[in-house]
């Protein structure tokens, strides 16, 4: 599925729920890497970004799997800017969506811890 067509319809599923979402980073349209930001609104976050190859068993599977790219345990949202500004200097087609929990909910299917 194209990046653009996939974050529009995260964005329309998590506003349905009520989350607050916005897009901080467009991408390229057809297959930027895209991460996602969970701003816990307590100075820390968490990011998820596209599960490395390695996790794959077999050939790359239909539905996108992600990782945690900033460890386990939120981090202070500096310490998230930062991962995401050298992710943006190897890769300058990324998108970067912002989601605003306090829990940290994300809504994303296939977490590969």
């Amino acid at each position: 599925m194209k990046s653009a067509i996939w974050v529009s319809a995260y964005v329309r599923r998590l506003s349905a729920e009520g989350i607050p979402v916005a897009v901080m980073r467009r991408g390229a349209e057809e297959a930027g890497a895209i991460f996602i930001k969970i701003n816990r609104l307590d100075g820390t976050a968490d990011v998820y970004g596209p599960a490395p190859q390695t996790a794959f068993e077999e050939d790359r599977p239909l539905e996108r799997l992600w990782s945690r790219a900033t460890g386990t345990e939120p981090v202070e949202d500096a310490r998230a800017e930062e991962y995401l500004a050298r992710q943006r200097r190897f890769d300058p087609d990324l998108w970067v969506v912002e989601v605003e929990e306090r829990t940290g909910r994300h809504l994303l299917e296939q977490v590969i811890d």
